[in-house]
């Protein structure tokens, strides 16, 4: 078997090396941004190439590690962050031409997190604007590696791509519901939305900031362990993060997953999607039971009547993001976001109330669920990664299917921690080590992810 090139190692492949001094962080950093040179021209994930910065981080950390400091599996390792993470000096932009000349003063939380842990920062990545769901036609839209008539995902669509491809070895994406698990399900990659609050949001541009959530996308569960830990943490900027002490992410791998209880509502995963997805998810949950988990039949609520509310709350919460630009700057939006912020304009308190009754009423409903359960199992999509036209991504904002989210909302509304492997041709084996990872992310949902393409 040919070896694996180093571009799609994981993360803790390429920290062995380093560590054994096989790979030097220069010459990785090198090659990643070769690689990012020579195909990101026709995948357009990155808005912003920070090649001086990293090739300087990484002398750094080679320095470091020959000194024998090393700094843990990150250091010395290439990522890069969508485009949402404040990045000192550097354009920050959310995709949104009102923010092009956005360059911060300071680093994020998550970014100072990162270069501490002696991660090389090769760039920020493309998303749909304000992290919604259509493109500024100023801007790039990612393309899908495996095909690109594909929809790549939205919003962290640049970080689903860049980890895809290899053109970068993680990376972060955000969610508020589902933006990093449809890009994970769309190319094939690891996504983990974290509890709200285990990952501080300071220095993060926001769209509703009280489901807003930022986390790994990676190739390999253990590889979001290893980011997640680096990135989580109690932060006094962000007084709505976590006190909780930060657990060993890795706790746990490798040791089976016998007597986990997993519940699981067969109506809930299958009925009204995709024939062939539904036969996916049933195909995890038989591997699950073969490795001796015990699966436990739950019921659902319907959880649409739910979902409806979530444009509501986060078109609401947008116009306050941004109230510096909108409605002074409205022209300047794109078709699409336009539209979503002139919708959260026209909200009134009481509908905003409504709204939040029904987010908390769907809480309530999935906090009985998971009495005597240790996660829950279910799809992240209703379908496969669908065909799309610049036309249909830079065009004007249209009212989706509820179905189409309602396996991402609800953990978005009660900010559980969710999680999706999705993997083309390993199904069997990344489903298994997946469900041993959820150990250390307290109660989470194993999202079975998948792409047919």
């Amino acid at each position: 078997m040919a070896e694996t090139p180093l571009h799609f190692r994981t993360i803790t492949e390429v920290a062995e090396a380093i560590a054994s001094k096989q790979v030097s962080p220069v010459e990785i950093a090198a090659a990643m941004l070769q690689r990012i040179d020579e195909l990101d021209g026709r995948l357009k994930s990155y808005a912003t190439v920070m090649a001086d910065s990293a090739m300087a981080a990484a002398q750094k950390a080679a320095q470091e590690i020959d000194a024998g400091m090393s700094r843990g599996p990150l250091h010395g390792v290439p990522i890069a962050v969508k485009d949402l993470c404040f990045t000192k000096g550097v354009r920050t932009m959310g995709a949104a031409k009102v923010l092009a000349d956005h360059v911060p003063s300071f680093d994020g939380t998550v970014i100072a997190k990162l270069k501490s842990a002696g991660a090389i920062l090769l760039g920020k990545l493309n998303l749909t604007e304000g992290a919604m769901g259509g493109y500024n036609p100023e801007f790039d839209i990612p393309k899908n590696p495996w095909n690109p008539d594909r929809w790549t995902g939205s919003s962290s669509s640049g970080s689903g791509v860049a980890t895809a491809a290899g053109l970068c070895l993680g990376s972060l994406g955000s969610d508020t519901g589902g933006s990093i698990r449809f890009p994970s399900a769309a190319c094939g990659i690891v996504g983990l939305k974290p509890t709200w609050g285990r990952v501080s949001r300071y220095g993060v541009l926001a769209l509703a900031e009280s489901m807003d959530h930022v986390g790994p996308m990676t190739r390999s569960v253990a590889d979001a362990g290893i980011m997640l830990e680096a990135i989580a943490g109690f932060d006094p900027n962000d007084p709505t993060s976590l006190l909780n002490p930060v657990p060993n992410m890795l706790e746990g791998i490798g040791q089976g997953i016998a007597g986990v209880r997993i519940g699981f509502d067969e109506n809930y995963a299958t009925n009204d999607i995709d024939i062939e997805l539904a036969e996916a998810v049933r195909a995890g949950v038989e591997v699950l039971a073969t490795q001796g988990a015990e699966i436990v039949d739950v019921q659902l609520p319907d959880v649409d009547e739910y979902v409806s509310a979530w444009p509501t709350l986060c078109s609401t919460e947008a116009v306050l993001a941004h109230a510096a630009t909108y409605p002074s700057q409205r022209d300047d939006y794109g078709p699409w976001f336009q539209g979503w912020l002139d919708m959260g304009a026209q909200v009134s308190g009481a509908d905003y109330a409504k709204a939040n009754n029904l987010r908390a009423a769907c809480t309530g409903h999935l906090r009985r669920v998971f009495e005597g359960i240790d996660v829950l199992v279910c799809p992240s999509m209703s379908a496969p990664p669908h065909v799309v036209t610049p036309e249909m991504l830079y065009g004007a904002y249209g009212a989706r299917d509820l179905k189409f989210q309602r396996f991402t909302v609800p953990f978005d509304y009660n900010g559980a921690p969710d999680a999706i492997c999705a993997v083309r041709h390993e199904q069997r084996r990344a489903t298994v080590e997946h469900s041993v990872c959820r150990k250390t992310l307290d109660r989470t949902v194993i999202v079975s992810g998948w792409t047919r393409l």
